[in-house]
């Protein structure tokens, strides 16, 4: 099944499978892919599916729509390309024709704090076991092994940090929204910071901690 796998400077944000003939793609709550950000119009572009076929449209948007480049009005996706939205790129990939296991995005009940991993091999971190225990809300007690190399969390268009699996651990940054989160108090930048066992990160409101083992 086609999917369109959302990312800002290449860390995944989020991924939508293409289940409808028609989905639309904005920065209004309304839109199917919904990209909050001013870069983006309410109501961007859509992507309509014609048997085993996805087109993308640009609905007459402010700031154009882009496929590897190139500036597209309405033009047939392959598998692979990457349509650029802002500074977002979202990647087309159409798992009948490549065969990529990416990981599907996994949620926690409500308050929703998405968790979205990239599969990848290991790389020879299997030495590493860490994972992510929610502290407050109603996910409170959860925990999510962190086996990706890379996992976001937090609320698209909210707030969304990104957990990386490095040869020696782990390393947290920011990714979007105008609230930062904070490990142990203090704001996190763009800059990587390493995680060490027993960290507290707070996100959008929820209180998470990073246990290593």
């Amino acid at each position: 099944m086609p999917k369109m796998i959302v990312s800002i400077d290449s860390v995944v944000i989020k991924e939508v499978q293409l289940t409808k003939d028609r989905t639309t793609l904005g920065r209004r709550p309304y839109n199917d892919i919904v990209i909050d950000n001013l870069a983006v119009s309410g109501e961007h572009a859509v992507l309509q599916m014609v048997g085993g076929e996805v087109y993308l449209e640009d609905l007459n948007s402010t700031n154009g729509t882009y496929v590897n480049g190139k500036a597209a009005r309405k033009q047939l996706l392959q598998n692979g390309d990457s349509v650029e939205v802002g500074k977002y790129k979202i990647k087309f990939v159409n798992d009948a024709a490549s065969g990529l296991g990416l990981a599907s995005a996994q949620s926690y009940p409500s308050p929703p704090t998405m968790l979205m991993g990239l599969a990848a091999s290991s790389g020879g971190f299997d030495s590493l076991h860490a994972a992510i225990k929610v502290l407050s809300g109603a996910a409170a007690g959860r925990e999510l092994p962190l086996t990706k190399v890379m996992t976001t969390i937090g609320k698209p268009g909210v707030a969304v940090a990104a957990i990386t699996r490095r040869q020696r651990g782990f390393v947290v940054h920011h990714v979007e929204g105008a609230a930062n989160p904070a490990l142990n108090g203090v704001p996190i930048g763009a800059e990587p910071v390493a995680l060490k066992n027993g960290d507290l990160i707070e996100l959008a409101g929820t209180q998470m901690q990073f246990v290593q083992t």
